[in-house]
């Protein structure tokens, strides 16, 4: 079975890989443009790019996926099937292409968390426990009819970095079943609204869109726990912020302690030695790891060691 691979990020490259060692024919590899980064603004090629070279698959970077040549180029490879991991949204002419269709694999427990981010806002709103779903793709978004999932619990100091390399790996093994399940044509596929029906959803399933700045801006007004999951679903990237002596400061990890008190929601206190604690309603943030404006991302022992609040 022909398989064109669809990816771009680190989240992708386990997928691949994980295909790649369990002999599955990867015919060619489909992945952004190289685009420039950094200082010097050097051109940086793709970890799915990366990973493909190196292991001499052929690679496709279009700019836009509904160019002629590059369509061309990809119905010559005549994939029986398609995967996508991590990749943008495709136009039907693309992934209605193969015989065996599209398979997309979706860092959550469809359909809950659709959307760009499934990651950071399961943590953001205090979920116990998350998952990856394998569907084939649909005319919108995260909407196809579900063939595999696999369910994880979140524990409750884990932050998105450390659950999306669970998810990656945890996804990556669910992909290769998948792969093997449509090879074999041994696979129920189950639309998402009988989902909803059979786990007696009443509500709409929660989304996860693309997370924008506002979203990172802390506010203090909450309680301690949604500040804290804020933080933790933030961390390492895109990172909460807040305002410190009018300096914007990223918050990487922190602890929170409930107890009541008379304290501006919003202050910071300080011993100027062990601890910077900021007020929320119902108790304080303990800020462990932090990086201020146009500085290094330090632990708060040292910073405290050399900053005057």
């Amino acid at each position: 079975m022909k398989i064109i691979f669809m990816g771009t990020p680190d989240f992708a490259v386990a997928s691949l890989d994980a295909l790649i060692k369990d002999g599955q024919n990867i015919v060619a590899v489909v992945t952004a443009p190289d685009k420039p980064a950094g200082r010097g603004q050097k051109l940086q090629e793709s970890a799915v790019k990366r990973y493909a070279v190196e292991h001499n698959i052929p690679v496709l970077q279009p700019l836009k996926l509904k160019d002629e040549a590059f369509l061309k180029e990809l119905k010559e490879f005549n994939a029986d099937l398609q995967i996508v991991v991590a990749f943008r949204m495709l136009p039907v002419v693309v992934w209605d292409m193969p015989a065996k269709g599209t398979i997309n694999l979706h860092g959550s427990l469809l359909p809950q968390y659709r959307g760009a981010a499934p990651i950071n806002w399961a943590i953001i709103n205090g979920e116990k426990q998350t998952g990856v779903s394998t569907f084939s793709l649909q005319h919108e978004i995260d909407t196809g009819n579900i063939l595999f999932s696999q369910r994880v619990e979140i524990h409750e100091d884990e932050t998105a970095g450390e659950l999306h390399d669970v998810l990656m790996n945890v996804g990556a093994d669910l992909l290769v079943k998948t792969v093997k399940a449509v090879k074999e044509n041994k696979y129920d596929e189950i639309s998402q609204q009988e989902v909803i029906a059979q786990n007696g959803l009443t509500d709409e399933p929660k989304h996860a869109p693309k997370i924008f700045k506002d979203t990172c801006s802390i506010d203090w007004n909450k309680s301690v726990k949604d500040v804290y999951n804020l933080i933790r679903g933030l961390s390492p990237y895109p990172t909460a912020f807040t305002s410190l002596d009018g300096k914007t400061v990223k918050i990487f990890a922190a602890k929170y302690e409930l107890t009541n008190h008379e304290v501006q929601p919003g202050t910071h206190l300080s011993d100027g030695k062990t601890y910077l604690k900021f007020a929320c309603p119902d108790g304080f943030i303990l800020l462990e790891n932090i990086q201020m404006e146009g500085k290094k991302r330090i632990d708060i022992t040292d910073f405290l060691r050399g900053y005057r609040l």
